[in-house]
């Protein structure tokens, strides 16, 4: 992900480790790599303040269509 990010111009992707629940935490689990938090950039989540960067979002879709196109290549 963070090759297919570089490719972009996407600098700073990196791996944290945050609370909540996802299905993703399922895969963690049981020690697959997974990748989760591709959805919008934006913060402020389940209160009113919640918002989302308009101006990220072709970043984003382009780094999710690259991931899936480096998983159809590979």
């Amino acid at each position: 992900a963070q090759r297919v990010a570089l490719e972009f111009g996407i600098n700073d992707l990196q791996g944290v480790a945050v609370g909540g629940g996802s299905d993703g935490n399922i895969t963690a689990a049981v020690g697959v790599r997974t990748l989760d938090g591709l959805g919008a950039v934006g913060g402020g989540a389940h209160a009113e303040s919640e918002h989302v960067r308009l101006d990220l979002m072709p970043e984003r879709a382009a780094l999710v269509a690259g991931l899936i196109q480096a998983i159809v290549n590979s």
